[in-house]
């Protein structure tokens, strides 16, 4: 049965597993992607369009209709949601790093304390 991202089970099985460093690319390319190759499907004949398809680029479209009077209407996933989540992983990611720094610090500074203060004694 296929699932909401057009994979069957099989599909899902063999996938690796999704990277923070995934989510990452995935986000900064719906914050910052081009949106050229979008707007081609709006003004390119549909042979055109067919012919240049798997050439397109049209990873930050979330949804396409076609209206019943000839119209196309293309929806984008919202930039501004994507950078807010791009900026909630790479903050936590600093933060991480910023605190596993200032407690291998704290540690250092506590063995050489243990240093001194055995030393004195001895």
């Amino acid at each position: 049965m296929p699932c909401k991202y057009g994979m069957g089970d099989d599909d899902i099985s063999r996938k690796k597993k999704i990277s923070r460093r995934d989510i990452t690319d995935g986000l900064g390319r719906l914050a910052f992607g081009n949106i050229q190759d979008s707007v081609r499907l709006l003004y390119e004949s549909e042979d055109k369009i067919l012919e240049a398809l798997p050439e397109l680029n049209l990873f930050n479209i979330s949804e396409i209709k076609r209206q019943k009077g000839g119209g196309t209407e293309i929806r984008f996933f919202d930039r501004l949601k994507a950078l807010e989540k791009l900026g909630e992983i790479t903050g936590t990611e600093e933060k991480q790093t910023a605190l596993s720094f200032y407690d291998a610090l704290e540690k250092s500074a506590d063995r050489i304390s243990r240093r001194e203060t055995d030393d004195i004694h001895d």
